[in-house]
């Protein structure tokens, strides 16, 4: 949980707080706190009122003073940690994987989530399990929530896109082109995370601030396994990151286990992982407010070009953000959604989308720049 008027949420030991002049701790949220390792505090015997204390170990000397207007819940035993404090990142999604050695993959931290996930039934009817994973969720999402805080509403822009754009495609190399150019003025990207035009936007992220011939040279090296598919597809990425190191630039993945087969872009420095599709692709959506960029993409995509139109006809946020679809061959005629969102809006069906489309990466640039710097 974030901090709200009523709660505070505590997430480390040095964050403990004292309690008030009569001994009571109010108002506190505590997550995955290990009290016995803060003896003194324990010793202290305060009392709590309407605190929550979430996956944490609790001494029994403590239990007494937990009052009967708190909500405690344990642990629950789940593979992942379910009231976990903050997002993941490629480091700790891909735990246990070991780029020299492949078959590590299949035991790392996130394929062993999946597999449990799988194993359990993606529509599992276990409802401790249901119970976790949402709460698994709602944890993410005040997570995201707190990450996004840090920035100003308009800085977050996403590209969507498909899972099956290679590597080697000139869109991968434009899209992360975009990428990297709107990450160095200053926006945070966004995409839902896995392979294809979602990894392009991360990588071009990754590698804001780098030299061209830099540029050049990582995706050499990711494109000798063009595909998720591929042999190398991940091994190659951690190669990347480490050849060229950087903790300067922030993006934000938002990947599923619902498609858990499409391995997370670790170019993501921070990724919210979720278990429940329809809510990861509407938190998506709406914390892109400094527009979405298009490229091609098939159902998904469609999917979200609607659910993106909806939110702006309707002003969800407050106003509405580009739509901009790099591609004018693919959007106009192959999938024409750009003719027909253009007609819905000349015959009043949708109102207030801000519509452009073009193949110039450059125009796609400035076209978020002109929204974003309003």
């Amino acid at each position: 949980m974030s901090t709200s008027s009523s709660y505070k949420q505590i997430k480390n030991l040095n964050e403990l707080p004292a309690s008030d002049s009569s001994g009571f701790i109010n108002h506190y949220v505590f997550q995955y706190i290990n009290f016995n390792l803060a003896p003194q505090y324990v010793a202290a015997r305060h009392r709590f009122t309407d605190c929550c204390f979430f996956g944490c170990d609790i001494p029994k000397e403590m239990e007494d003073g937990i009052g009967t207007s708190c909500l405690v819940f344990p642990r629950m035993g789940m593979t992942y940690n379910v009231f976990r404090s903050n997002l993941y990142t490629g480091e700790s999604l891909y735990a246990g994987y070991d780029p020299e050695h492949e078959d590590s993959f299949a035991t790392c931290f996130d394929q062993r989530v999946y597999s449990d996930y799988v194993e359990k039934g993606k529509q599992s009817d276990n409802i401790k399990e249901t119970l976790a994973r949402s709460l698994h969720d709602h944890a993410i999402a005040d997570a995201m929530e707190d990450f996004l805080s840090r920035f100003e509403e308009r800085q977050v822009v996403a590209v969507m896109g498909g899972h099956a754009l290679k590597r080697t495609d000139e869109s991968f190399k434009k899209v992360a082109y975009i990428s990297k150019a709107l990450t160095e003025r200053g926006k945070i990207m966004a995409s839902g995370g896995g392979p294809g035009a979602m990894e392009a936007t991360h990588f071009g992220a990754w590698m804001a601030g780098r030299k061209e011939e830099e540029v050049e040279d990582a995706l050499e090296m990711i494109s000798v396994a063009p595909t998720f598919r591929d042999e190398g597809w991940l091994r190659t990425a951690f190669e990347v990151r480490k050849k060229y190191p950087q903790d300067i630039y922030r993006s934000l993945g938002i990947p599923t286990w619902f498609y858990g087969h499409e391995p997370a872009t670790p170019f993501a420095t921070d990724i919210a992982k979720y278990f429940m599709n329809s809510v990861r692709e509407d938190i998506l959506l709406s914390a892109a407010k400094g527009g979405i960029i298009y490229s091609p993409g098939s159902a998904g995509t469609i999917q979200e070009v609607f659910q993106d139109a909806a939110q702006n006809h309707y002003q969800s946020f407050g106003y509405p953000s580009p739509m901009v679809f790099l591609g004018e061959d693919y959007y106009s005629r192959e999938i024409p959604l750009y003719p027909l969102l253009k007609d819905l809006v000349a015959r009043g069906v949708y109102k207030s989308l801000l519509l452009d489309i073009t193949d110039d990466p450059d125009e796609a640039i400035a076209c978020i720049m002109s929204f974003t710097e309003q």
